[in-house]
């Protein structure tokens, strides 16, 4: 049904209009239309609770993942109401999981002893051994890696500059934390 909709029809459609036409067809791009209305709305919410730009700006991606599949499953009738809510609740899971989106400082991150420590020359030693094992590791870890941490960009920033996927983003950090974490504890074992 959606090829007979032209772009302009879905722009002055209502909100439960472009509800129906997702839930009867699976069109992302169309809830994407939706979702694109309140993301204003989303991201104050989400500032508000997180009080962090850019977990505000990974938080309204990842209500936006939560959006697909619920969006289908949930009975909506004021749609602005409802997403409200999602982004609200959405915030407040994070919040209670301690887990802020896995934006935390660099050091913490780590777990490694010798950054840890105050005396500025095992400081030293530990970003030198840090700087080693980060260009040790694997080209795409590298680089989320980098662009994340040392030059500070959310999750989407890091997509969009490397042309990976956002779940892509997330595995090759992860994996690149717990490789360097590898490389580090060797490196203080020697």
């Amino acid at each position: 049904m959606t090829n007979f909709i032209k772009p302009n029809k879905l722009s002055t459609s209502t909100d439960a209009e472009l509800l129906s036409i997702y839930r009867n067809s699976g069109d992302v791009t169309v809830l994407g239309q939706l979702y694109e209305r309140y993301m204003p709305l989303i991201y104050g919410v989400c500032l508000k609770y997180l009080k962090d730009e850019e977990l505000a700006k990974d938080a309204v991606m990842g209500i936006f993942e939560e959006l697909v599949t619920k969006a289908k499953q949930h009975d909506i009738h004021v749609f602005r109401n409802w997403l409200y809510v999602l982004g609200r609740n959405y915030c407040l899971m994070q919040l209670r999981a301690g887990k802020k989106v896995e934006l935390v400082a660099f050091d913490d991150v780590m777990e490694f002893a010798p950054l840890l420590h105050h005396d500025s020359n095992n400081r030293e030693e530990a970003y030198k051994a840090l700087e080693r094992c980060i260009d040790k590791l694997a080209g795409a870890q590298k680089q989320s890696i980098d662009l994340f941490y040392l030059k500070e960009k959310c999750y989407k920033e890091v997509a969009d500059v490397t042309g990976f996927s956002l779940n892509e983003v997330k595995s090759y950090i992860q994996n690149g934390k717990r490789n360097l974490k590898i490389c580090l504890e060797k490196n203080s074992e020697q």
